[in-house]
């Protein structure tokens, strides 16, 4: 069975928080580059952090992340051919990333807020 699931989440920044990251002046190095990685690692190792999660061998992982006004939209999209859906690797996956960007931009910005973490879809497909 194809199996796919999506999901997204927010971090919001401050104006000045932004400019740095898109200036890549933030200590820890490139924001986005890091965070994409750590997002893409993460759906790969949902079961190693989710009791009992399975492990599953993922076709696609991916996470796009977008500068907004107020911050950083994550979307994840990830895919597999398996017996069970890929909906907490979706959901890590940005909650990773997330999280990297918090990590990375905590020493110039205090007042960050991750929220609206959700899942935004998810897809079975019978494979003939």
């Amino acid at each position: 069975t194809a199996r796919s699931a999506s999901a997204s989440g927010h971090i919001s920044l401050s104006e000045n928080t932004i400019e740095l990251i898109l200036e890549n002046r933030i200590k820890k190095g490139s924001v986005l580059t890091v965070a994409k990685i750590a997002g893409i690692m993460a759906a790969k190792k949902t079961s190693d952090i989710i009791p009992l999660c399975h492990p599953l061998l993922l076709n696609v992982a991916d996470v796009n992340l977008t500068i907004e006004e107020n911050g950083i939209k994550a979307v994840s999209y990830v895919s597999c051919n398996g017996n069970t859906g890929v909906e907490m690797e979706a959901l890590n996956a940005v909650s990773s990333s997330l999280l990297t960007i918090y990590d990375m931009c905590k020493a110039v910005d205090k007042e960050m807020v991750i929220s609206g973490i959700k899942l935004l879809s998810k897809e079975k497909k019978e494979i003939i």
